[in-house]
C-alpha cells in the first residue's frame, strides 16, 4: 500500500466531521480575530508607552474599514481557498494584501481630510500588530488543522471506482502527487471477478454493493468514478445505486487519465473546460516583457556602440561585402522574420537558407568571424530586431527555416517543435545557458533544446529573464561550444 492509504478507524458518523471546505470560513474568522486582537494589543502598548489622548471611536471605525478592505481583497484574490495542508502559505500573500488594504484605507482617510485627527503612534502599533498576528496565526492555524485532519474531524475518506486495478493505481498516484493530507484513500472497487493476476497497490473493496455498505456505516465520504469510457446509462445506474447513502459522487474525466501534457481546469462562466495550454506572457506580463525588451535593447545599443562600430570596421577591412548578414528565420506564431547578424563568413560561401550547419573550424568563416562568433558579438545586431518588435532579449533562439538535424528538417525531427514559437524568439535563451549553444548535430540534443524552450515559456518570469541574461554574460567567456 502507498504510505498515504490509511483506512480510517472510526466506524460511524456519530462524531462531527467536516470537509476541507470548512477551512475557508475558518480562515476568514481567523483573520477577523487577528484584527481584533491586534487593535486591543496596539491600544495597550500605546497607553503604556505614549499615552496621548486619541479618538477611540474614529480609530476603531478606521480599523474596521481596514479589516473589511483586507477581507474583500483576500476574497477577490481567492485567498481563502480550501486549505490543503501543504505548508505553502506562511503569511506572505496575506501580508501583501494587508499592505494594499492599508494603502487604500489611507487614501480614503486623506480624501476625507481626517489624517490630522489620527494618532500616528497608535496606527503604527496597530499595523505592526496585525502583521505579526497574521504571520503567527497562520502557523498555529496550520498546525491545528493538521491535527484535526489526523483525528478525522476534517477530511474525506475516498474510494475509487475504476475499470481496472491499473486505472485505480494511476488515479491514486495522481492524488498522491497533489499532497492532500485531508484525503484518505481507503481502496478501490469494481465489478470484475478477482484473479491472482490483479496486482494493485490499493485494497480491493468489492463492488457497488460493498461501497454502499461502507457509506451506510459511516466509513466512506466520497467515491471517484474513474471509468474512461463510461456510458450515460452506466453512469445513471451507478448514481442511482449510490444515491441511497449520503456521500459525494464525482466523475474523473477521461482527459485526466489520457492527457500526456499538463493542463488546468478553467471555467467559461459556469462551463468547465480543460486548458491544455494558454497564451503565455499575456496581459500585464506581456506589457512587462515588452517594456523590459525595449529598455534593455536601447541601453545595450548605447553602451555597446563602440564595440558595434569597431566590429563593422574590422569586417569591412578584412573582406569585401556587406557588414550585416540577413537570414529568414521562424519567429512569433511561426511567422518568418528577417534576423540581423554581423557577417562572419565569406560572401560567396554564405548559406542564407541555413540548411548547412556551421561546424568547428568551418572554412567558410573569416578570421574576424571566428572572433565575433566565439564571443557572440555577431548576434548583437539582433538588438535592432528587438526594437523592431520581431524578437526579445530572452526567448527561444530563432532557427533558419531550412535548418536540419541529421537528414531531417528541425520541425520534422522534433515532436512539438512549433510550440516554441508561441513567444517571440530571443537573442539568448534558457537552452543556450544550459549547454546547448552552438551546433546541434543529433536529434537528442535538438529535442533537449526544445524541452528547455518549452520549460522557459511555461515558467517565464522577469527574474528568470534576468538570470538568463547574467548567465549568458558568463557563458560568452567560458562556453566551448561556440564557434
Amino acid at each position: 500500500m502507498h504510505g498515504q492509504l490509511k483506512p480510517h478507524s472510526r466506524g460511524s458518523n456519530s462524531h462531527l466531521r467536516f470537509t476541507s471546505n470548512v477551512l475557508r470560513t475558518l480562515g476568514v474568522l481567523n483573520d477577523v480575530l487577528c484584527f481584533a486582537i491586534a487593535y486591543g494589543l496596539a491600544a495597550v502598548l500605546y497607553d503604556q508607552t505614549i499615552g496621548y489622548f486619541y479618538d477611540g471611536l474614529l480609530h476603531r471605525s478606521t480599523a474596521i474599514i481596514l479589516c473589511i478592505n483586507y477581507l474583500l481583497i483576500r476574497i477577490s484574490r481567492d485567498g481563502y481557498t480550501a486549505f490543503k495542508g501543504q505548508g505553502e502559505d506562511v503569511g506572505g500573500s496575506a501580508i501583501a494584501d494587508f499592505v494594499l488594504a492599508s494603502a487604500l484605507t489611507t487614501l480614503v482617510v486623506v480624501q476625507l481630510d481626517m489624517l490630522r485627527e489620527f494618532s500616528r503612534g497608535l496606527a503604527l502599533y496597530f499595523m505592526g500588530s496585525v502583521v505579526v498576528m497574521l504571520f503567527i496565526s497562520r502557523m498555529i492555524f496550520r498546525r491545528l488543522v493538521s491535527r484535526l485532519m489526523d483525528q478525522g474531524v476534517i477530511g474525506q475518506r475516498v474510494a475509487i471506482y475504476a475499470e481496472s486495478a491499473k486505472v485505480a493505481d494511476r488515479v491514486s498516484q495522481m492524488i498522491e502527487l497533489e499532497r492532500l493530507p485531508h484525503v484518505r484513500l481507503i481502496g478501490y472497487a469494481d465489478e470484475r471477478e478477482r484473479s491472482d493476476k490483479d496486482d494493485a497497490n490499493l485494497r480491493h473493496l468489492g463492488g457497488l454493493a460493498e461501497l454502499l455498505d461502507l457509506a451506510r456505516h459511516g466509513r466512506l465520504d466520497q467515491v471517484i468514478l474513474a471509468v474512461p469510457r463510461l456510458s450515460q446509462a452506466r453512469l445513471d445506474q451507478i448514481s442511482e445505486t449510490l444515491s441511497a447513502a449520503s456521500i459525494d459522487l464525482c466523475v474523473l474525466p477521461r482527459e485526466t487519465l489520457e492527457f500526456t501534457t499538463s493542463y488546468r481546469v478553467r471555467f467559461l462562466g459556469s462551463l468547465p473546460v480543460f486548458a491544455v495550454w494558454q497564451q503565455p506572457m499575456r496581459d500585464i506580463d506581456g506589457i512587462l516583457k515588452q517594456s523590459m525588451d525595449y529598455v534593455l535593447a536601447s541601453v545595450a545599443l548605447l553602451i555597446l556602440s563602440p564595440v558595434l562600430i569597431l566590429t563593422a570596421i574590422a569586417i569591412r577591412i578584412e573582406s569585401k561585402g556587406p557588414i550585416f548578414f540577413r537570414q529568414t528565420r521562424f519567429g512569433f506564431n511561426n511567422n518568418e522574420i528577417p534576423v540581423l547578424k554581423f557577417r562572419s563568413m565569406h560572401v560567396d560561401r554564405q548559406d542564407v537558407s541555413g540548411a548547412q550547419r556551421t561546424e568547428k573550424n568551418d572554412p567558410r568563416v573569416t578570421r574576424v568571424g571566428r572572433i565575433i562568433r566565439r564571443t557572440s558579438i555577431d548576434e548583437l545586431p539582433q538588438l535592432i530586431n528587438v526594437l523592431k518588435g520581431d524578437m526579445s532579449i530572452v526567448g527561444p533562439r530563432p532557427h533558419a527555416t531550412m535548418m536540419r538535424v541529421g537528414d531531417k528538417y528541425y520541425f520534422d525531427a522534433v515532436k512539438g517543435y512549433t510550440a516554441r514559437h508561441r513567444v517571440k524568439p530571443g537573442i539568448t535563451g534558457l537552452a543556450q545557458v544550459r549547454g546547448l549553444r552552438g551546433e546541434i548535430a543529433t536529434t537528442e540534443r535538438a529535442r533537449k533544446r526544445v524541452e528547455y524552450d518549452i520549460y522557459y515559456i511555461e515558467n517565464w518570469s522577469p527574474l528568470l529573464d534576468i538570470r538568463i541574461i547574467l548567465e549568458t554574460v558568463v557563458k560568452v567567456f567560458w562556453d566551448k561550444n561556440a564557434y
